[in-house]
C-alpha cells in the first residue's frame, strides 16, 4: 500500500510531462518575430562573396528587394534553393547573406543548389544577422524602395510567401 501510494506523485509527473510534450508538438512552429519590420535597413557593410571592398548592404539596394539570411550548413537553406532559383528566374530581386559561413563553404553551397542572388555578401560571425533580428537561417525580409523592412519569412520561402513579401516589399510581383 505505502509502495503505490509513493507512486503516485511519479505518476502525477509523468502525466504532466506527456501533457506538455503533446501540447508543444501541437503548437505552431513557424514563429516570425518583426521587431524589424516597419524599421530602416541597419546600417551594415559587409564583404561581397567575389571579393572586393567591404559593401554597405544599403547601398547594394536598388529598389525593392528580398534579402536572404542563408547558410551552407542549413538543411532548410537547401531546402528552399528551388523557389529562390524560381524567383530569380522571374526576374525577383534577392540579396543574398551569407552567414556564419566560409567563403568556400559558401561557393560550394550555391555550385551544388545554383545561385538565385543579384549580389552575395558574407557575414561570418552572424552579427549582420542579429542585427536583422534573424532568430535562424533561413530568413527573408522585404525591404522597399527606401531602405525600410516591409516583412519577414522566418521558414523557407514558398512562392506564396515570396509573393507576399515582394508586394510588401512594394514591387511586382513577378510572374
Amino acid at each position: 500500500m505505502k509502495r503505490s501510494v509513493a507512486l503516485i506523485p511519479v505518476a502525477v509527473l509523468a502525466i504532466l510531462i506527456a501533457v506538455f510534450a503533446g501540447w508543444s508538438l501541437h503548437c505552431e512552429t513557424h514563429v516570425e518575430p518583426t521587431a524589424m519590420v516597419g524599421k530602416p535597413l541597419p546600417a551594415l557593410v559587409l564583404t561581397p562573396l567575389d571579393g572586393g571592398a567591404p559593401t554597405a548592404v544599403r547601398s547594394a539596394l536598388k529598389g525593392p528587394v528580398l534579402i536572404n539570411v542563408f547558410a551552407s550548413w542549413c538543411g532548410p537553406c537547401a531546402e528552399e534553393a528551388p523557389a529562390l532559383a524560381a524567383l530569380n528566374a522571374e526576374g525577383a530581386p534577392i540579396i543574398g547573406i551569407a552567414t556564419k559561413d566560409t567563403p568556400a563553404a559558401t561557393a560550394a553551397f550555391l555550385a551544388r543548389f545554383g545561385n538565385p542572388y543579384r549580389r552575395i555578401l558574407l557575414d561570418r560571425d552572424g552579427r549582420a544577422a542579429i542585427d536583422l533580428g534573424a532568430t535562424g537561417v533561413p530568413e527573408t525580409l522585404a525591404v522597399d524602395r527606401a531602405g525600410v523592412i516591409r516583412g519577414k519569412w522566418a521558414l523557407p520561402l514558398t512562392p506564396e510567401a515570396a509573393e507576399t513579401l515582394l508586394r510588401q516589399a512594394g514591387s511586382a510581383t513577378p510572374g
